[in-house]
């Protein structure tokens, strides 16, 4: 009797303990799930729904664009390092020290396209200064640093010589111009700007691209006076169906002297380039578009030009006065006026008793105009800039030729 008791008991027990266990299933039923990630909660799902295909080794392995989703190595990881703290210094990379493939692409040219109101007439005021300031960070590498950054004369650009050369724009022959000239009145001309053929549209490009093919000029080749007067005749006769006069053909010699600025007896496919594009400028554009191709920086340039002829100032200046601004335009100051402490602009003209003025530039303008007959007209400041604007985009060159010399 008691042994049947105490199975009673037991019996009783289990089934009190079985009605709480289930009491206890109804309340977790009642609260609400944890939180879990989606993955977790549907691999599960997936793997009894679904079995997961067989990849062959090979087909994984020869797969395009497999590897580059894993991650670089951890060396090559601490040489980039390494290479954008020396930018974030200022000092540059050398170019065995980061590779231009990973690091550092060029830039995409994308050819300009006219707007339907560039024709249109465009007020540049003569009173407002408008003070352009340069960046901040390097254009190539978009890297902040307070000091060596050189900028550009013409755009507000800046950019370290180590990017410059890692990139290929920077050359060991053209490194001298760039640390002499950059932080001086001359200035110099960033890639973007030191172009001039990439004002032109892709059409303009098409006409000047058919007209070197007729004449079978060969691009990245040096041209001598046979050749270029040559082309001239060609470009004569395509346009105006009639040869060059003697006093035409004068002209073009002395425009080929004027480019051949070390007296080799050739030309540079650059220098031919640029006075080719800015040929094509002056007998596509208006000068109301030429003059929207202008920088804020070339602007105030060519206002300080103006007040600086504008002795009486009175808003008037001669025609003689605006040729010798256009004859001038193209000055190369030599180390010895650059250190002089002077405020002096890289466009416009040089006063004779300027410190910046050397007895060879002073002889050399004097022979220019004692050719000319005197131009008493009136000129006021936006006639000055029309007549003036061709000549100051042939000045964004670094070179020291000059792209387009004026008629005397």
């Amino acid at each position: 009797m008691g042994v049947l008791m105490s199975k009673k008991q037991s019996v009783e027990k289990v089934q009190k303990v079985s009605v709480v266990v289930s009491a206890f299933k109804d309340g977790l039923k009642d609260r609400p799930p944890p939180a879990r990630r989606p993955e977790a909660a549907e691999a599960p799902v997936e793997a009894e729904d679904k079995p997961p295909e067989p990849v062959a080794p090979q087909e994984e392995d020869n797969k395009p664009g497999a590897s580059s989703s894993q991650p670089p190595p951890r060396d090559e990881c601490k040489v980039n390092q390494e290479a954008w703290s020396r930018l974030r210094d200022g000092k540059g990379v050398e170019p065995e020290e980061l590779e231009r493939a990973n690091q550092l692409t060029p830039p995409a040219f994308v050819r300009p396209k006219r707007d339907s109101d560039d024709d249109q007439p465009i007020e540049i005021p003569l009173e407002k200064q408008e003070q352009p300031v340069n960046d901040e960070i390097c254009e190539i590498c978009e890297v902040w640093t307070a000091e060596d950054l050189y900028p550009c004369r013409v755009c507000t650009r800046v950019f370290h010589d180590g990017c410059l050369r890692e990139m290929g724009y920077l050359h060991s022959d053209t490194l001298e111009d760039l640390t002499e000239t950059a932080h001086t009145a001359t200035g110099w001309s960033c890639y973007y700007c030191d172009n001039v053929n990439l004002l032109l549209t892709e059409e303009e490009m098409y006409s000047l691209m058919e007209t070197f093919k007729q004449c079978k000029i060969i691009p990245e080749s040096c041209l001598v006076s046979d050749e270029f007067l040559h082309y001239k005749h060609f470009v004569s006769r395509q346009l105006f169906e009639k040869q060059l006069s003697d006093e035409q053909e004068e002209e073009v010699l002395g425009q080929f002297s004027a480019l051949d600025h070390e007296k080799k007896g050739s030309i540079e496919w650059a220098d031919f380039l640029y006075h080719e594009s800015l040929l094509v400028l002056q007998k596509f554009r208006s000068e109301n578009s030429l003059i929207r191709l202008l920088t804020a920086k070339e602007k105030d340039r060519t206002r300080a030009t103006f007040l600086g002829l504008d002795r009486d100032k009175d808003g008037l200046i001669t025609g003689t006065e605006v040729r010798k601004a256009q004859h001038t335009w193209f000055r190369k100051h030599t180390k010895e006026s650059q250190s002089c402490n002077v405020s002096i602009s890289h466009v416009g003209p040089i006063s004779e008793s300027s410190p910046a003025s050397s007895g060879s530039g002073k002889s050399r303008d004097k022979a220019l105009l004692s050719t000319e007959q005197d131009d008493s007209r009136q000129v006021n400041w936006q006639e000055f800039l029309k007549e003036s604007v061709v000549y100051i985009l042939a000045a964004r060159p670094n070179s020291a030729a000059i792209h387009l010399r004026p008629p005397l």
